[in-house]
């Protein structure tokens, strides 16, 4: 696979309301300035359809994209992918929200994705159960990854630049045989945080 800088770049899928300056995405994309972001018309509601047409302009300014997602942001993702994968390369979907509570579960993917994917569920996140999580994991063929307990994966969070979730991008990265692009490089060593430690999960 093609690994040039220009070919492949994040598109950060946020949530409702947007994801604010401390959030992870936010973080993440001062860390690497390539990263573009999905705006929506209006973030304070959840429209899967326009979410998703959103989704769809935006990674049309790209030759290949790798989605980051949180929480509805995930559904979005998910949506947009099994209407047309078009150069959408992976997601990394954090902390999703739950279809049920949105009433969008009908108009979800029922079968695995058509490209890699890692979903991130937190034991403790209000917007969706770990057990639901992994069963939609499990339904989209995405890898389930157990973040912790870190309530909604957000700002709330404080998890600051987020080492753990930077490990699972170079993870994903990995799988789609682009484990030495200059994402990778931005977020560092998947194994080690940036004091050097470890990286686990928070709460683990």
């Amino acid at each position: 696979m093609d690994t040039d800088d220009s070919d492949l770049t994040i598109l950060l899928v946020p949530g409702l309301q947007n994801s604010g300056p401390e959030h992870w995405q936010s973080r993440w994309q001062r860390r690497y300035p390539p990263a573009r972001r999905v705006e929506q018309a209006q973030w304070d509601v959840p429209d899967l359809a326009i979410w998703s047409e959103r989704l769809d302009v935006a990674r049309r300014a790209s030759a290949r994209v790798l989605l980051v997602a949180h929480s509805f942001g995930c559904l979005a993702s998910v949506h947009r992918i099994a209407a047309d994968l078009g150069n959408i390369a992976g997601a990394l979907l954090v902390a999703p929200a739950d279809p049920e509570k949105f009433g969008v579960v009908a108009s979800l993917p029922q079968r695995p994705l058509a490209c890699p994917s890692l979903l991130i569920s937190s034991r403790d996140d209000p917007w969706m159960r770990a057990d639901s999580a992994a069963r939609w994991a499990e339904r989209w063929g995405s890898v389930l990854v157990d973040g912790g307990a870190l309530g909604h994966i957000n700002a709330d969070s404080q998890l600051a630049d987020w080492p753990f979730g930077q490990a699972q991008l170079r993870r994903l990265l990995s799988m789609l045989d682009a484990p030495d692009h200059a994402i990778t490089r931005a977020f560092g060593d998947p194994a080690m945080a940036r004091d050097g430690t470890a990286v686990r999960p928070v709460g683990s």
